[in-house]
C-alpha cells in the first residue's frame, strides 16, 4: 500500500490541553474526523502515493529524527483509510456507492436547511419577504435584465445584498424560459465545469433541470469530464443558497435550470500571465447557447468576493484602513466585471495574483462568457464579518446585467 492523502480540510485545535490537527472531508463520505497529534502531522505531507509503509517510516525518521514503530504507522494509515481520507480502493468504492445513491434519489436534497436557514418554506419565505421589504422602494424590477451576480454567503450575513439583486430581477424572471446558474465549487479541480442532471430541491419543491441543454453541454465537455466531480453537487452550498432565491422569485413557474459548479482558478491567476491562459470552453458555451436557442435565458453567478483576515490565513486582522482598501479593490474588480468582458475581470484578479481570495472568480468569469457582452451595474455591496473580532471579512456584491 502506498498511502495517498486526498484533498481534505485540516485545522489546528487544542484538545485535552494538547495541540492536534483535525482532519475533515468536505464530501463527508464517512461522517468521521481524525485527530492527528502534532508530532505526527508532518507524516501527512509524506502520504503522496509514492511510498509504501516501509519507505514512509524511513522517510519520516530521516527527516524528523523521530522513531516510528511499524504498528503505530500501520494503525495511523488504517485510521485515515477507514475515514476515507486516502485515495484508495475503499474510497473509490464509497464514492461510487454515494454517487449511485445521489443519482437514484428523487432530487438533490437540501444540505443546509435547518442548519444555515429555516427548512420550513413559510418561515424561509417570511425571512426573504422581510429582506425584500427593505429593498422595495428603491430601483424597480427591470424586465430587460439578462443576468445577475448574487452572493453565496449565508442569509444572516448576506440577506440584504441577496434581496437587492433578486428584487431587481423579479420582472425579468417572470418572463425567463431557462436559467443557467454558475456556482463556486469549493472542492473542484482547477477550471472544471461540473454538471448534474439531478433536480435541485428547495423548501418549495424541486426545480426541473434543463435536461437536453445539460446533455448538449456534456457532449462537448466530454461525459467523463462533465460528471467527474458530480458528487460535489451533493454538499456544495453555493448553488443551493442562490437557487432558493430563484425558486422563491419564480413562485409557481416551473422554469428549467442548468446548475453548473465551477472549479478554482488559482493556476490561471497566480502567475500573472496573460488572459489566454484560461480554460478553453468556448465551444461548450456555443453548444449551450444553441441548445437554449429560442428561449429567454437568464444567467446567475452565485459568487462571493474577497476572503481576507486571519480566518483565511492572513497574518493580521483588518483595521479601518485595510477595510477601505478592500472596498477600493472590490470596486476595481466589479468595474471590470460590469464591462461585460471576461478577460478584463480575470486580469483584474491577476493584477495581484488574487491575493484577496475571490472565490467567486470562476462563476463570474463563466457567466460573463455566456452573457456575451452584457453590461453590469452594482446594486449592493457589503463586507461581512468572518470572525468574532471582526478582523476577518468576506465581501459580497449584487450586480445586474442588461
Amino acid at each position: 500500500m502506498q498511502p495517498k492523502l486526498r484533498p481534505i480540510d485540516a485545522q489546528w485545535i487544542t484538545h485535552d490541553e494538547k495541540l492536534v490537527l483535525v482532519l475533515r472531508d468536505r464530501l463527508d463520505l464517512s461522517g468521521r474526523m481524525v485527530l492527528v497529534p502534532a508530532a505526527l502531522a508532518p507524516l501527512l505531507t509524506l502520504c503522496d502515493g509514492t511510498r509504501d509503509l516501509g519507505r514512509l517510516r524511513a522517510s519520516f525518521e530521516l527527516r524528523y529524527g523521530l522513531a516510528l514503530p511499524p504498528s503505530l504507522l500501520e494503525n495511523f494509515v488504517n485510521q485515515l483509510d477507514e475515514a476515507l481520507f486516502l485515495d484508495s480502493p475503499r474510497f473509490q468504492a464509497a464514492t461510487a456507492e454515494a454517487l449511485a445513491e445521489y443519482r437514484a434519489a428523487p432530487f438533490r436534497p437540501l444540505a443546509l436547511a435547518g442548519r444555515s436557514y429555516p427548512a420550513d418554506p413559510r418561515e424561509l419565505g417570511q425571512a426573504f419577504a422581510d429582506y425584500l421589504g427593505k429593498a422595495d422602494g428603491k430601483a424597480p424590477p427591470e424586465p430587460s435584465l439578462r443576468g445577475l451576480i448574487c452572493p453565496h454567503i449565508d442569509y444572516t450575513r448576506g440577506g440584504p445584498v441577496y434581496a437587492q439583486v433578486w428584487h431587481r430581477a423579479r420582472a425579468a424572471l417572470a418572463e425567463a424560459e431557462a436559467v443557467v446558474v454558475f456556482g463556486t465549487d469549493h472542492m473542484g479541480a482547477p477550471g472544471a465545469l461540473t454538471l448534474t442532471q439531478q433536480r435541485y430541491a428547495t423548501p418549495w419543491g424541486a426545480l426541473p433541470p434543463a435536461a437536453e441543454s445539460i446533455s448538449a453541454l456534456a457532449s462537448v465537455l466530454g461525459e467523463t469530464e462533465a460528471y467527474a466531480e458530480e458528487l460535489h453537487h451533493r454538499g456544495e452550498h453555493s448553488l443551493e443558497l442562490a437557487l432558493n432565491w430563484l425558486h422563491y422569485t419564480l413562485g409557481e413557474r416551473a422554469v428549467p435550470v442548468v446548475p453548473i459548479l465551477c472549479g478554482g482558478f488559482q493556476p490561471y491567476v497566480e502567475s500573472g500571465t496573460e488572459s489566454e491562459s484560461t480554460p478553453a470552453y468556448g465551444p461548450a458555451f456555443t453548444a449551450l447557447r444553441e441548445a437554449l436557442a429560442g428561449r429567454r435565458l437568464f444567467v446567475v453567478a452565485a459568487a462571493d468576493l474577497a476572503h481576507v483576515g486571519p480566518a483565511f490565513g492572513d497574518e493580521r486582522p483588518l483595521g479601518q484602513a485595510q477595510k477601505e482598501e478592500l472596498a477600493d479593490n472590490d470596486e476595481r474588480r466589479l468595474r471590470a466585471a460590469c464591462s461585460g468582458e471576461p478577460a478584463a475581470f480575470l486580469d483584474a484578479l491577476r493584477a495581484d495574483s488574487d491575493r484577496q481570495r475571490v472565490c467567486g472568480l470562476p462563476p463570474i468569469y463563466y457567466a460573463l462568457q455566456l452573457m456575451d457582452g452584457a453590461a453590469g451595474e452594482v446594486v449592493a455591496y457589503d463586507q461581512c464579518p468572518a470572525d468574532e473580532e471582526g478582523g476577518s471579512l468576506v465581501s459580497v456584491a449584487g450586480v445586474v446585467f442588461r
